[in-house]
């Protein structure tokens, strides 16, 4: 890709393919030697009997710069919970298993409850929430990678990328966010990102005028990327969302703790396609339109906490705003999906616009009627000031498991 710009106030890493994997991988087996690398996979067990994952695992394994692997196992049984552990043993480098519905990690979870500190939904925010406690239990890594394991089009080249911002120790990056084309099957995907973040960021200026975390979040290629890895300092403070809300809410809180001059974006791939959501038109607690819900949600709690006032003629404002900012943005879709060969239907686009539309208004209103609801899990350090040896008991709880089941 010959794209050198620069646009925003995030630094962005392009990938110009002068640098082969096998290159850029020797550097990290380098750096591994003082700064220690550990991934963390959240995934579900119907993950392990898709087509995206063993490959996922294939390319892993080809690896040789990490230390350890943490792997985050939801919905799962006991029975799938073994098969998960048989599964996981391709790797090269040694793994931990999270099995979060297992009865040890459902008794600390309830220990949490009783101090009202846990995860307050299940999903992947709560999974990922865990595994950086156990990233911090462990307190080995000097930086952490995740990543979502759904992607069809992985290679290892991916996760080089990904690491090699926060590793290198000549650069000052805490934070590192992937970005990559959506284009998958001759079509544009990526309709959140298009279609609701990127306009509804124009619109929110538009309608509260300049701000700093708008023009932060307005640097991002793709904000709602799965994709992203950071020195471990970040971790103890860091503050997560439960829903879907957990991309920009990670972003969000780079932006309330480090300068722009920490953080970066780096190209991943000329090619990305993972696992779709419908778009559920009719059904507001599913796909993405529970995904848009929760995403507005944080970005109106986020600009709240900054002395934001949000009144109802404002929401309707913002809507109407929006939607002209997203039709927009549709005719240069098209055009640009024309040039590209590429496969575009305008009719489920402006679906898409007005369903996303609405749920502006829906997200207001839940703004409205739940004003003490907490967008984010509570940060580690939290966790570890209300209950000293928490951390202890959960590394020790998933050493037994990792132990029961090896």
């Amino acid at each position: 890709m010959g794209d050198f710009s620069q646009n925003g106030i995030v630094s962005t890493l392009h990938d110009f393919k002068t640098k082969s994997t096998d290159e850029i991988e020797n550097e990290l087996l380098e750096f591994s030697k003082e700064r220690k690398m550990e991934l963390i996979l959240p995934c579900l067990y119907s993950e392990l009997e898709g087509e995206a994952l063993p490959k996922i695992v294939s390319e892993i394994s080809k690896t040789n710069y990490l230390n350890h692997i943490i792997i985050g196992l939801d919905k799962a049984n006991e029975t799938q919970a073994k098969d998960a552990w048989k599964f996981f043993k391709q790797l090269k480098t040694d793994f931990t298993i999270l099995w979060n519905d297992g009865p040890k990690l459902k008794k600390l979870d309830e220990e949490l409850k009783n101090k009202n500190l846990a995860p307050n939904q299940p999903g992947k925010g709560r999974n990922v929430w865990y595994c950086l406690g156990m990233s911090i239990a462990r307190d080995t890594a000097r930086s952490v990678a995740l990543h979502d394991c759904d992607i069809k089009t992985y290679d290892r080249r991916m996760l080089a990328k990904l690491f090699y911002p926060v590793v290198n120790p000549v650069f000052n990056f805490e934070f590192c966010k992937g970005y990559y084309p959506r284009i998958a099957n001759e079509k544009m995907n990526g309709r959140v990102a298009r279609l609701l973040v990127a306009p509804l960021l124009i619109a929110l200026e538009k309608t509260i005028g300049n701000s700093g975390y708008l023009e932060f979040m307005k640097s991002f290629k793709y904000p709602l990327s799965g994709e992203f890895s950071f020195r471990r300092n970040v971790l103890p403070e860091l503050r997560i969302s439960s829903d879907w809300g957990i991309e920009v809410g990670v972003l969000s809180e780079m932006q309330r703790n480090f300068s722009p001059n920490n953080i970066c974006q780096v190209d991943l791939a000329d090619a990305y396609d993972h696992k779709h959501q419908d778009l559920s038109l009719n059904d507001e607690t599913k796909g993405l339109s529970k995904m848009s819900i929760d995403i507005i949600k944080t970005f109106i709690k986020k600009l709240a906490t900054q002395g934001n006032s949000f009144s109802r003629e404002t929401f309707r404002s913002l809507k109407a705003t929006y939607y002209r900012c997203a039709l927009d943005m549709i005719d240069i879709y098209r055009s640009d999906a024309t040039m590209n060969g590429l496969k575009f239907d305008s009719h489920t686009e402006e679906e898409a616009v007005e369903l996303f539309a609405i749920n502006i208004m829906k997200a207001g209103d839940d703004f409205y009627v739940n004003p003490m609801d907490t967008p984010f899990i509570p940060t580690w350090s939290r966790v570890k000031s209300a209950i000293p040896d928490f951390l202890s008991k959960l590394k020790k709880a998933v050493s037994e498991d990792n132990k029961d089941n090896s």
